[in-house]
């Protein structure tokens, strides 16, 4: 019984929780920290990130701040299955990316008595949800809504405004081709581009 953890937290108790919002956010640095947390009180921890998201570095988790942490890149959501065994700890970064089994992948986890963390974007950047993340956020133990200051007010930022002009979905960058703002900024944004 006194393996509780001053947050309350048993080891080895299945959960699923999603750190979410715009880029700039603070997502990354938050997924980092609570694996940091985890090792440091001696669990097997694992990180994976989507193979495509090679921005600060191929393997590591990096956050916009340079805060790094070791990771598996994966392909897809099922391969996260197959590396798991003995972890106590699951860390899923950029959760947008994967495919639509990711939330499937992360109950099959949790329901094995692994700790879930997944981080990712919320919305894309025309504010629609995004890939697995509406389905991963309903079923998860915990949500946390993280929010980046709108670059243009200074308000809690609503969305990751898209600077260049590009059409796809998936555009892998930083600030030179986004920028967070909050609603009303962002609704300003579209009418200036009309």
């Amino acid at each position: 019984m006194m393996n509780l953890e001053i947050s309350g937290e048993r080891r080895n108790r299945g959960r699923i929780e999603v750190i979410c919002g715009s880029m700039f956010s603070g997502k990354t640095e938050e997924l980092i920290r609570r694996m940091r947390r985890a090792e440091f009180a001696r669990q097997k921890v694992e990180i994976f990130k989507p193979a495509i998201d090679t921005r600060y570095s191929e393997e590591d988790v990096v956050s916009h701040e340079g805060h790094s942490i070791a990771s598996t890149p994966v392909s897809s959501s099922s391969s996260i299955l197959l590396l798991t065994e003995d972890v106590e700890v699951v860390g899923i970064d950029e959760a947008q990316f994967f495919d639509d089994n990711l939330p499937s992948v992360c109950r099959e986890l949790a329901d094995r008595g692994i700790r879930v963390i997944c981080a990712g974007l919320d919305m894309d950047y025309r504010c629609v949800p995004f890939g697995p993340m509406p389905n991963l956020m309903a079923i998860a133990d915990e949500v946390q809504k993280v929010h980046a200051i709108c670059v243009r007010c200074g308000s809690l930022a609503y969305v990751s405004h898209r600077l260049v002009a590009n059409d796809k979905r998936v555009l892998l960058g930083e600030k030179l081709e986004y920028e967070p703002l909050c609603r009303e900024c962002y609704l300003q944004s579209l009418k200036e581009k009309e």
